[in-house]
């Protein structure tokens, strides 16, 4: 291989658009990138997807075979890329962060994974996930997330947890790895070594975890020492700063004593070190994207991820390939990454196509009922009843109202999705008048002015709040007070992401926790508060002292 044929194999970058576009097939033909990322941006019907994928594996096959024709005819002794396909990823962690959450089997996210207290189901769920984003020509998932979610105000990590005990996230991590990797898909566990305890999203600024390597070890550490025994594929950096392990002030990311001395050396990890993409701010904003990208090799990652602009992309392969020529960076050591990389290609068989796109079948593979009845079982099992003075079930003859906090706008860390099950729509299954009525994370006084006056004519209400950051919106908390200042009202809140709010209100009488919005965890919540089955799911994080982890009961 060229020299830019192994630094290519070392970056895996994203585009815009649901097609093989001009920027993604030059950073193919021109700068030999060895993976490709995707988005909700490219994601559409679940043909268009492998066609997608079968598509850009076609235009990699073919700057391959015009290198070995250019070797033969020039009798060169290298060895070219012949063969060596893309790595394709995506961040499918299941629950709220899905990129494919249409006529797939969407299986629900760590936090609610962790409330049902279920190894068995998360293997399962992680093995069912994988299999379809295989079909689909998906090689790699960015997943699971083992951070140990143990500060209430972390933005950006939160429901993505499966907890904030280090053995729960460590045990179901592992079985996620197992159930991902037994359908043939590459699992990365992130983000080590932990962005659990940190209050800024490394999207938008430089998170630090100032704790000392005692703690590290005894919390942070221990989930990806249980992945690395389960022996998982790949492990993703953290934009974090971790001063117990690296005294300059460098991101794990950057950082030699991290990457190198702690994930390489100490945890004896041999396989596949991807970075968070350097566009983040945390990078981006600081050394930039093309240094950061030789920084990052430097420091011991094997693949270097840069998600969005085409030019950040071009301008980081071409820093790397200087810094061999200058001698900057050895070439031994872009030759080592390159060795794990195409290993791992090919130990997971990564060639090999995905179901074809309109063949006989292509749709059967996908949503299979005994699939979504096992979704659905740890779904149930996920919805957790935090407190509740009398008011369970609801009455299914009461005229209801449920309040729906939606996204209205996408940001870093929130995308905005078709909602075509909410949580009024599966409670109208069991309560004859449910009257449904959305509202912004943050809503306006005359939206709040809008559901009191609805309220006046319901009996019982329902506030599904959502919070996607640190603390509950304020026009959120303003409204819950609000309504329960209302003499003679039945009021229920129900947390559908994170499961902290009930901080902003403790005098509510009924607190439920469903930990997202997906359809299937609104039907599994609209059961419980029908009475229609029995709220088993147990705290995965501590609300407080009266609710601690493992409430109700104990672990």
């Amino acid at each position: 291989m060229t020299l830019e044929q192994k630094v290519g194999q070392l970056f895996m970058c994203g585009f815009h658009g649901q097609a093989v576009t001009e920027e993604i097939r030059t950073m193919i033909r021109k700068y030999h990138v060895g993976g490709v990322i995707y988005f909700r941006r490219n994601v559409g019907e679940l043909e268009q997807i492998a066609r997608l994928s079968a598509d850009l594996q076609a235009v990699n096959r073919a700057v391959d075979q015009v290198k070995h024709q250019q070797d033969q005819s020039q009798d060169h002794p290298q060895v070219y890329r012949e063969g060596i396909p893309l790595v394709i990823a995506v961040d499918q962690e299941g629950g709220m962060v899905s990129r494919i959450d249409r006529d797939v089997t969407l299986i629900p996210g760590a936090m609610a994974l962790g409330a049902a207290r279920d190894a068995e189901a998360v293997y399962e769920t992680a093995r069912i996930s994988g299999r379809e984003l295989r079909q689909l020509g998906i090689t790699m998932n960015f997943a699971p997330s083992v951070d140990v979610n143990n500060n209430a105000l972390n933005p950006v990590i939160g429901i993505r947890s499966y907890g904030e005990e280090p053995e729960l996230a460590g045990e179901f991590g592992a079985e996620a790895v197992r159930g991902f990797q037994e359908a043939g898909v590459a699992a990365t566990v992130k983000h080590f070594p932990g962005h659990g305890d940190t209050d800024v999203d490394s999207h938008l600024g430089l998170p630090s975890v100032p704790h000392g390597m005692e703690r590290l070890e005894r919390v942070e550490l221990v989930p990806f020492v249980r992945a690395i025994e389960a022996g998982v594929d790949a492990v993703m950096t953290a934009h974090v700063l971790f001063p117990a392990v690296e005294r300059e002030p460098l991101p794990a990311t950057l950082s030699p004593s991290v990457l190198t001395g702690l994930l390489r050396e100490k945890l004896g990890f041999d396989g596949v070190i991807v970075t968070d993409c350097l566009e983040m701010h945390a990078i981006s904003r600081g050394v930039g994207v093309a240094q950061g990208a030789v920084l990052a090799i430097e420091a011991g990652a094997d693949l270097v991820l840069v998600s969005h602009t085409f030019a950040e992309q071009a301008a980081a392969v071409e820093a790397v390939t200087a810094a061999v020529r200058s001698g900057r960076l050895a070439e031994a050591r872009i030759d080592a990454s390159v060795r794990r990389v195409l290993a791992l290609k090919a130990k997971r068989r990564m060639a090999e196509p995905g179901a074809e796109a309109g063949s006989a079948g292509f749709r059967a593979q996908f949503g299979q009922p005994a699939d979504w009845e096992a979704v659905r079982r740890v779904s149930e099992r996920s919805i957790t009843l935090v407190k509740d003075e009398g008011q369970l079930p609801l009455s299914a003859e009461e005229r209801t109202l449920v309040v729906w906090a939606e996204p209205r706008e996408s940001t870093e860390v929130v995308e905005i999705l078709e909602q075509d099950i909410t949580l009024g729509t599966a409670l109208s299954a069991y309560i004859a008048d449910v009257h449904e009525t959305a509202i912004g994370l943050d809503p306006t006084e005359a939206e709040i002015a809008s559901v009191l006056e609805a309220a006046g004519t319901r009996r019982q209400v329902v506030v599904a709040t959502h919070n996607p950051v640190s603390r509950l919106a304020p026009g959120q908390v303003r409204l819950v007070k609000a309504l329960g200042a209302i003499d003679g009202l039945k009021l229920v809140v129900a947390s559908t992401r994170n499961p902290y709010d009930l901080s902003e209100f403790p005098e509510v009488k009924t607190y439920l926790c469903a930990y997202e919005n997906r359809p299937m965890a609104m039907q599994s919540l609209a059961k419980v508060l029908a009475g229609r089955i029995p709220a088993q799911g147990r705290l995965p994080v501590s609300l407080s002292d009266a609710y601690p982890f493992g409430w109700p009961g104990s672990d």
